[in-house]
């Protein structure tokens, strides 16, 4: 049973990941992406756009499949830790609700997706994965 822990965990947050790709693109687009990037301070503002978009989404779906788990973990983890230190922990702790329902600023999310990104590398894939990794 110990194994379904890790399971659980890799299948909802690849479901994250690729859901925030797929909002990277469809609703912000990629130019929007890169904007923000820009306005946040990072290099290279379209490329990293463009890279954050492959890694959630392609490591999104590698994680909910339960292939190579560590490798996507780890590439979510590098984007999600320069996220909570570049946009999130100058916000504070808590989420703010925006009209209309939206939540911006505070770190508690990303730094609970981070933690969770990070035990997956731990742990592995855990059961029902195209590749286990123990």
């Amino acid at each position: 049973m110990k194994d379904y822990g890790p399971t659980i965990l890799r299948i909802v947050v690849g479901i994250v990941y690729v859901m925030h790709s797929y909002v990277a693109l469809a609703r912000f687009t990629p130019a929007g992406t890169a904007a923000f990037m820009a306005n946040v301070g990072l290099p290279a503002p379209a490329l990293t756009a463009w890279i954050v978009i492959a890694v959630h989404g392609l490591g999104g779906l590698l994680l909910i499949l339960g292939l190579w788990t560590r490798w996507a973990a780890a590439a979510n983890a590098i984007i999600m830790l320069v996220a909570l230190v570049k946009v999130h922990l100058p916000q504070g702790f808590f989420l703010k609700v925006m009209a209309g329902g939206a939540s911006v600023g505070g770190f508690e999310f990303v730094l609970l997706l981070l933690a969770a990104t990070v035990a997956l590398i731990l742990a592995g894939s855990g059961a029902l994965a195209i590749k286990r990794s123990r």
